[in-house]
């Protein structure tokens, strides 16, 4: 009985020491941080990080509490790390410095508030609260030196959800050059005055899964740009707002490509736009195979909108070459509009759009009146019941 004993007593410390050893957290008050709101805590999450990556445990976790607040400034979170996972659990709240004097940034461009390299298998979760006092830079800063929230880069296998991003100097989270990631139940709240704020910046990236979030800024809710490809994007509460943006594409005649992206059960709320393809003259390459559906607006402006002419400044020249548009469906979508023209096809005579489809749009005005289309070289065809009359599409 007495060797059965100590045998079972063994077995269980070395089962406790495999899975120790499997899974690992790290504290970031164990290495420092106090979270006060008041003492930087960078160096310590600094610190924290480079245990989590360097660990020899095949998971582990960076651990932000819940209950305290984290000021931290410009920080680096850099792979490749040493193990199959890694997670960041994110339940206290972090702020960045309140002023943009204060700042620790290289050669005064911020960029990336924080900023995750080739790190695989990551998931950040939780629920606090991500704040970058935003109105500082907003009115004051030129665009290239505010910093972004959030950037995730190089990497595969990568998941955000449950956070929240309030008040961010410039774009809240940026998806660069990603395999397989899923964005879900994130919150992102900044006034719809403030300059280029987007909310989820995709760019470079496939296999893409964006749903269940609430997002309201002062430009694109998302964005898909240049390299992307097979995006889903589900259940968005977006506004304000510029909407769901595929663009833009071709500044400066480069080639741009982005195919393959679902868009459906969407609500826009007094956004300017509501699902959108902006393309600039001069460019080349193509926006194919997407799919809008499923779509409500409460008093939005151009619900449907492709601009092949698209513009940020007073003097664009006129340019024949143009991205090509085509296989788009825009499907269910049915609401209210600010404007007059709900719809709006605007695209090239030199490269036009094709295979356009418009399927069971229903649109009036805010005062119940009947609201617009408006077309110009595009083709494809109308399905369904229709409101407005749907008759300046080219049929094919």
């Amino acid at each position: 009985m007495e060797k059965l004993l100590i045998f079972v007593f063994v077995f269980t410390l070395s089962l406790f020491s495999v899975i120790s050893h499997s899974h690992t957290a790290f504290n970031v008050l164990n290495y420092g941080a106090v979270g006060s709101g008041r003492t930087d805590d960078t160096h310590a999450f600094s610190r924290a990080w480079e245990a989590t990556c360097m660990s020899s445990s095949s998971s582990t976790t960076m651990d932000v509490p819940s209950g305290k607040t984290f000021l931290i400034n410009y920080l680096h979170f850099h792979g490749p790390c040493n193990k199959k996972s890694i997670n960041i659990e994110i339940n206290g709240n972090i702020i960045a410095p309140s002023e943009p004097s204060e700042w620790r940034c290289e050669n005064n461009d911020c960029h990336n508030w924080m900023d995750f390299r080739h790190v695989d298998n990551l998931s950040i979760r939780g629920n606090g609260v991500i704040t970058g006092d935003g109105d500082k830079w907003w009115h004051t800063s030129e665009l290239h030196s505010r910093p972004n929230a959030l950037k995730i880069s190089s990497a595969n296998n990568v998941t955000l959800s449950g956070l929240t991003f309030k008040d961010i100097p410039h774009m809240h989270v940026i998806l660069d050059s990603l395999t397989s990631v899923h964005v879900s139940n994130i919150t992102i709240d900044s006034p719809g005055d403030s300059p280029n704020t987007d909310g989820i910046h995709i760019t470079g990236s496939t296999n893409v899964v964006v749903d269940h979030c609430r997002i309201g800024t002062g430009d694109d809710c998302i964005s898909i740009v240049s390299g992307t490809s097979n995006v889903k994007i589900s259940n968005i509460v977006c506004g304000p707002g510029h909407g769901i943006s595929v663009g833009s594409l071709g500044k400066n005649g480069n080639h741009d490509i982005v195919e393959n992206v679902e868009v459906s059960n969407v609500v826009f709320i007094r956004t300017m736009n509501g699902a959108r393809i902006k393309t600039w003259q001069g460019g080349s390459g193509f926006a194919r195979n997407m799919v809008f559906e499923k779509i409500l607006s409460h008093e939005s402006s151009r619900i449907i909108d492709i601009d092949q002419f698209y513009c940020d400044h007073m003097h664009c020249v006129t340019q024949e070459s143009a991205l090509k548009v085509s296989n788009i469906t825009f499907r269910q979508i049915l609401g209210t509009s600010s404007k007059h023209t709900a719809v709006n096809l605007e695209c090239s005579s030199s490269v036009p759009c094709t295979d356009i489809v418009l399927d069971d749009i229903y649109i009036v005005q805010n005062d119940k009146q009947r609201a617009s289309v408006a077309c110009n070289n595009a083709y494809g065809r109308v399905q369904g019941m229709n409101v407005p009359d749907i008759r300046c599409l080219n049929q094919m």
